[in-house]
C-alpha cells in the first residue's frame, strides 16, 4: 500500500458478500446494504436530469447545480431502484458516509486487512454520476463493490493543467477541476489536453479495487444505474502534521 504511483488491484474483494449480492442485482445489493442500516439520515445530493449526473457549481458559481438533502437508507434505496430503468432520472449521490457509523456490522463481513494503519471507512453509492477532478491529501483504496466505475488519474503536478476552481468555495470539501471531461472545452481549457497526455484510465468491474497514491488527482465516473464503493483513506505522514 506504499506505492506512489497508481496500482489497480483486480479481484481484491470480489469474495464480499456486497460484491456476490450486487453480481446478481441491484435490488440484491441493497438489499444486503440494508441489512446494516440505521435510521440516522444519510446526506445525498440530488441533481436534474438536466446536469448529466455531473456534480458541478451553477451557472454564476454562487452555489452549486444539486440540491443536499437528508434521507434514511431506505427512502434512498427505494429512489434508486425506482429509476433503474430510467433513462431522465434525477441523479442520487451518497458520497463519504462513514461505514462504520451507518452501517455498523458492515466491515465485519467485508473488509481489507490493514496491519500498519486504521483506515477511515466510507460508502460512496447511487446512480449515474460525474465527480469532477480532486485530490486528497490520504491515500486511498477505492475498492468497487456494485456497477461500473471509471478512474481518470493524472500526477499532482499537473494541477496547472487542470483548472481548479476555487479552493474556499468547492462541492465536497476539495477543490475540484472546472473542466467538464465529457466535453472537454479546449478553446477555454487549452492546457487540459496536456493533462490528458499524462492520464491513466481505469475501469473497475466489481470486485475491483485502486489504490490512489496521496495528491493524485482523480476524475470519478460511476457509469451503471447502480453503483456502490467502499474506500479506506489513511495518512502515513506523523499526526502532528
Amino acid at each position: 500500500f506504499s506505492s506512489t504511483t497508481p496500482v489497480v488491484l483486480r479481484g481484491l474483494v470480489e469474495s464480499w458478500p456486497m460484491v456476490k449480492a450486487s453480481k446478481q442485482s441491484a435490488q440484491k445489493a441493497l438489499e444486503y446494504l440494508l441489512n446494516f442500516k440505521t435510521e440516522e439520515p444519510i446526506t445525498v445530493f440530488f441533481g436534474e436530469p438536466e446536469i448529466d449526473g455531473r456534480v458541478f457549481y451553477n451557472q454564476d458559481f454562487s452555489g452549486f447545480n444539486f440540491e443536499t438533502l437528508r434521507l434514511p437508507l431506505q427512502k434512498i434505496a427505494t429512489e434508486l431502484l425506482k429509476n433503474l430503468t430510467n433513462k431522465q432520472s434525477p441523479m442520487l449521490y451518497v458520497g463519504s458516509t462513514m461505514v462504520d457509523k451507518w452501517l455498523p456490522g458492515f466491515s465485519a463481513e467485508n473488509t481489507i486487512e490493514f496491519h500498519d494503519y486504521d483506515p477511515l471507512v466510507s460508502l460512496w453509492m447511487g446512480n449515474q454520476s460525474r465527480i469532477a477532478a480532486h485530490y486528497d491529501f490520504a491515500s486511498n483504496i477505492a475498492c468497487c463493490v456494485a456497477g461500473r466505475r471509471r478512474f481518470t488519474l493524472f500526477p499532482p503536478e499537473q494541477i496547472d493543467n487542470l483548472y481548479v476552481g476555487p479552493i474556499d468555495f468547492t462541492p465536497a470539501g476539495q477543490p475540484i477541476s472546472l473542466v467538464d471531461f465529457k466535453h472537454p472545452d479546449f478553446a477555454k481549457f487549452p492546457k487540459f489536453r496536456q493533462a490528458l497526455d499524462s492520464a491513466l484510465v481505469v475501469d473497475l468491474e466489481p470486485g475491483d479495487a485502486l489504490l490512489i497514491p496521496s495528491m493524485w488527482w482523480h476524475h470519478v465516473e460511476a457509469l451503471d444505474e447502480f453503483n456502490a464503493l467502499v474506500n479506506y483513506w489513511w495518512r502515513s505522514s506523523a499526526n502532528y502534521l
